[in-house]
């Protein structure tokens, strides 16, 4: 097996091709961008944020992979690996993203499952700076930077895969990055998921909405695969971290916060689409 960074990035100001000189990505037009100390670059311009610090806090990044490392969605990791690395010749070399990596979970169970004979340049891009530094702080054999999926640092056509675990889809963007016939792995939760804790927190669950049906265009949709298994939490710290991972920390009211926080064990399902598009040829 060899794991090694991915190296078409794109400059974010202009878009021509990164070059990676001792410790800074340069461009031909002269825009440089440092690789931090802890093995991360950060390619997210300031004009391009949308606030001072966006993405997921400090704390919540630290819930992430506390939650995540204890293998709670081990089978979901599993599922990607499968994903990604199905119908690939033995000695193929592949490049990947994943777009919203958070912590590096998934993308360090990815890099656990490639064969022997296989090798993957694996690029992990997420806005937050605070999980990149702690994704990049674990692997250093990933590139990993700082970045939005509205605007990808990435070469046109460059990538084999692109994840979009739980994240926020751009998917001009993604048709943009991917080489025809390259794959879209995205994962969402369920109508069921997580209902357990949802019936807590919430005086009453909405009604789910349909699942979209529309392929995006420039691909084809590929079967959808449903995961279905159970979790269970067994102290109030494991309750904490799954709700600071979630949208739901900021949707629930303060009184669904406060018995959710009075929990010291919880049985829950988990229910995750993972729905694959392949990029149209041109």
């Amino acid at each position: 097996m060899s794991i090694g960074p991915f190296q078409a990035l794109a400059c974010p100001l202009d878009g021509t091709p990164l070059h990676c000189h001792g410790s800074a990505w340069t461009c031909a037009s002269g825009h440089s961008f440092d690789v931090a100390s802890q093995g991360y670059t950060h390619l997210l311009p300031v004009q391009h944020k949308r606030s001072r610090d966006p993405g997921d806090s400090k704390e919540m990044v630290a819930a992430r992979r506390r939650f995540l490392t204890a293998g709670f969605y081990q089978p979901v990791a599993a599922a990607v690996g499968r994903a990604v690395l199905a119908g690939l010749p033995a000695d193929a070399t592949i490049s990947c993203l994943d777009a919203g990596c958070g912590e590096g979970y998934y993308l360090r169970e990815l890099a656990a499952a490639v064969p022997e004979d296989q090798a993957l340049q694996l690029l992990g891009l997420d806005i937050s700076k605070w999980a990149v530094l702690a994704a990049a702080k674990q692997d250093r054999r990933v590139n990993w930077v700082v970045g939005s999926n509205a605007r990808l640092p990435v070469l046109a056509g460059t990538l084999d895969r692109l994840l979009c675990l739980f994240g926020f889809p751009v998917y001009p963007e993604f048709a943009r990055v991917l080489k025809p016939g390259g794959l879209l792995l995205q994962a969402d939760a369920g109508p069921d998921h997580l209902r357990e804790l949802r019936e807590i927190i919430y005086p009453s669950l909405k009604p789910e909405r349909p699942a979209g049906a529309q392929t995006p265009p420039g691909f084809r949709r590929l079967p959808t695969q449903t995961l279905r298994f159970p979790i269970e939490l067994t102290s109030a710290g494991q309750i904490a971290d799954l709700l600071a991972m979630t949208p739901h920390l900021h949707r629930a009211s303060a009184e669904g916060r406060a018995k959710a926080a009075a929990l010291t064990a919880l049985s829950l399902g988990v229910e995750v689409r993972l729905t694959c598009f392949e990029r149209c040829l041109d």
